[in-house]
């Protein structure tokens, strides 16, 4: 039997991130082979990480956003706890995704999971079963985007929003300081308000349908629109839907910097000021959690059992 001294167990969590009493429980098993020994812990991370899988709700983490070139990538990656989230080498991880992504240009996360992690000879998948045996919590590669041309971006606090927006403008209007401000300001307003859609051409017509009806359903539940004439009903339906396209079209949006400017009017006002053409193409904007359904946990219930009480 090889003799495993403080030294080895130190150096391979060095090398592994993994606690001491892991790493010397693997060095035993593998005779004090390193490689070996990084094997067996990989392979006890993925058992362990599968677990946590079935079990966990990931609903906190980062978003992150990563510019190379003309590529712009934006990741969420997800948590159990903000604590993990603010911690270093899961930010690193989260780098490392999107460099991983820039490299690979994956279609979905399945490809993502399935591609070369940016460091070392192992795929994201495995790494993300590292990750989670290391730091001991759920962690979920959510959803990510890659944009490429000219974009503006935008990170909230500590990546709890972020955006990216891509622009079609004239190269000599996109060199200059004041359109870098008006995209930067594009990228803000996305990010201080919730926003489905660029305008009213993004807008499915299911979505307009089913609008129509609840706009029609309420009309009809208010005694001061029995009677009214047909032609008025159908002008108010148009004015409500006016409303809806102000609170979820960027370009319909009053521009947070001036309530007395649209959006889509604050665009055309920089271009006819910068003497070209600019028009938002796109944009993503990824909340962090959005749409997770949150565990809600009791801590008084928990100290009473842990304490022994009922």
């Amino acid at each position: 039997m090889a003799n495993i001294t403080a030294k080895d167990v130190q150096a391979l969590r060095a090398k592994t991130g993994i606690g001491m009493m892991e790493c010397k429980k693997a060095l035993v098993e593998a005779n004090g082979d390193v490689e070996e020994a990084i094997k067996i812990l990989r392979k006890r991370g993925e058992l362990k990480a599968d677990a946590k899988a079935a079990t966990r709700i990931a609903a906190d983490g980062i978003v992150d956003v990563l510019k190379d070139g003309d590529i712009t990538a934006m990741v969420e990656v997800n948590s159990e706890t903000d604590f993990v989230a603010k911690n270093a080498s899961f930010q690193e991880f989260v780098k490392n995704i999107l460099k991983t992504i820039i490299a690979n240009k994956p279609a979905n996360v399945e490809e993502l999971l399935a591609s070369n992690y940016i460091e070392g000879d192992v795929t994201v998948e495995a790494k993300l079963k590292e990750m989670i045996f290391v730091i001991g919590e759920k962690i979920s590669i959510r959803r990510f985007a890659v944009a490429t041309g000219y974009t503006s971006t935008y990170i909230h606090g500590a990546g709890s929003i972020g955006v990216v927006v891509t622009f079609d403008a004239d190269d000599a209007i996109v060199a200059t300081d004041a359109f870098a401000e008006f995209a930067k300001n594009i990228a803000l307003q996305i990010g201080a308000f919730t926003t489905p859609y660029l305008d009213r051409d993004s807008v499915p017509a299911k979505v307009i349908e089913d609008e129509k009806a609840i706009i029609l359903a309420q009309m009809a539940n208010d005694p001061k629109n029995a009677g009214k004439p047909e032609n008025i009903l159908e002008k108010m339906v148009v004015g409500k839907l006016g409303k809806f396209y102000e609170n979820n079209c960027l370009l319909d949006m009053e521009y947070f910097k001036d309530d007395d400017l649209k959006v889509g009017k604050y665009v055309e006002k920089t271009a006819k000021e910068l003497g070209g053409s600019i028009k938002i193409t796109g944009f993503y904007r990824f909340e962090k959690g959005e749409g997770i359904e949150k565990k809600e946990e009791d801590f008084a219930a928990e100290i009473a059992k842990l304490a022994g009480g009922n």
